[in-house]
């Protein structure tokens, strides 16, 4: 059914340089609305029509619950007021008069509280209820942590979790402010890859590495600057997604090319270089034939899964241990220590890959633990530490 928007109340309040109004225009079209209304007496041949109060803060993920209902309310949690109401357009009326307390809402519409609401995102592997805030002055800055914090993924890598978060959010408030896009973030961070990729290979380890641990700032920076701002693009998504496959296993296999030798720790570099292409290409394989067996990745399916994500031979825990080797005069043994950790992480997700097939042959699909209700009671620990990235904004 076809379906237009109608924003009401917009106030002058802005998060990360946006309007209400501005936020929630870009989030709907981002979800297909392309119709907006200046009144919700203006005639329109959409069948349905979401009426939405401006003066309060909504995630996407309660946009997208409301547009795939016909006849239903949004109450806020504290006062039960009317904040959103999405019916036939012949009651356009009735929902606009509940939505500025003047009216009784129409019987046969569903109540939705936020709280009510999808809590796990797949996307993002973390388990939060959407955020829903009224927008004020003196909450202003809260809110804008939150829309950071929440822009992070609760499972990925240590470095992404609790060193780029503070740094980042610095870099994103320029870039919101400075009217700086995130494929305009994402093209610097490409062009800082190639340098670093010449760098490895000629053997300029360590401004290599400062070329390479900034891009990683930056490819923090272009994701939570789409999320905050709501500006994703299908060009800047296969970009920035793109690149981070790609490039891992170059800098590796061209790190040992820098390195001027044949053999390393008894073996020939060569071989070092197979093992970790290898190893690189079958750990995403293996990652994507985990979809098979459930809703959820792999890194996502049990709390082990979260905290060996930590620590998983992706490119920054690797560059670590490049890092590490580099300080200590001795690259070698890091391009070394790369193989080793790329191989053993492989065999373990090798086996999680065999256990998950295992439980899959004897039940229904796989779910992550993040989802289940009483998780946070179960695995109070691991809840706190992978449900969201608090270090974001806290």
């Amino acid at each position: 059914m076809t379906c237009a928007v109608c924003i009401l109340d917009d106030i002058d309040i802005k998060l990360w340089g946006m309007t209400a109004r501005q936020r929630l225009e870009r989030q709907l079209r981002s979800l297909g609305v392309d119709k907006f209304l200046a009144t919700p007496a203006e005639p329109t041949a959409a069948e349905r029509i979401l009426l939405i109060h401006a003066a309060y803060l909504f995630d996407t993920r309660t946009l997208t619950e409301l547009l795939a209902r016909t006849d239903a309310v949004l109450c806020a949690p504290l006062d039960g007021r009317i904040v959103a109401a999405i019916g036939p357009r012949e009651r356009v009326a009735a929902y606009a008069a509940a939505l500025s307390t003047e009216g009784p809402v129409p019987p046969s519409a569903e109540r939705v509280r936020p709280g009510d609401l999808e809590r796990y995102d797949d996307e993002l592997r973390q388990s939060a209820p959407p955020l829903f805030e009224p927008i004020t002055a003196a909450n202003r800055d809260a809110l804008e942590s939150r829309l950071y914090g929440n822009a992070y993924k609760g499972v990925t890598d240590l470095v992404t979790k609790w060193w780029w978060p503070r740094p980042a959010r610095r870099i994103v408030a320029f870039c919101a402010n400075a009217g700086i896009t995130p494929n305009m973030v994402t093209l610097t961070g490409f062009v800082l890859m190639l340098i670093a990729t010449a760098l490895f290979w000629h053997g300029h380890y360590l401004s290599g590495l400062l070329c390479g641990w900034s891009m990683t700032l930056l490819d923090t920076v272009d994701g939570k600057l789409a999320r905050v701002t709501v500006q994703s693009s299908r060009f800047g998504h296969v970009l920035d997604h793109g690149m981070d496959i790609v490039h891992p296993p170059f800098w590796y296999v061209l790190w040992g090319a820098g390195l001027g030798v044949d053999v390393v720790a008894g073996y020939a570099v060569a071989d070092i270089n197979q093992a970790i292409v290898v190893g690189y290409i079958g750990g995403r394989l293996l990652e994507g034939l985990f979809h098979a067996f459930g809703h959820c990745s792999l890194f996502a399916w049990r709390p082990f899964d979260a905290y060996f994500r930590l620590v998983t031979a992706r490119r920054n825990p690797c560059l670590i241990i490049l890092t590490v080797a580099t300080l200590a005069g001795q690259p070698a043994l890091g391009f070394f220590g790369v193989a080793v950790w790329t191989v053993f992480s492989t065999a373990v997700m090798v086996v999680r890959l065999i256990q998950a097939a295992g439980a899959r042959l004897g039940g229904p699909p796989l779910e992550s633990w993040l989802k289940d209700p009483s998780a946070s009671t179960r695995h109070p620990t691991a809840y706190r530490r992978f449900a969201g990235t608090a270090s974001a904004y806290e």
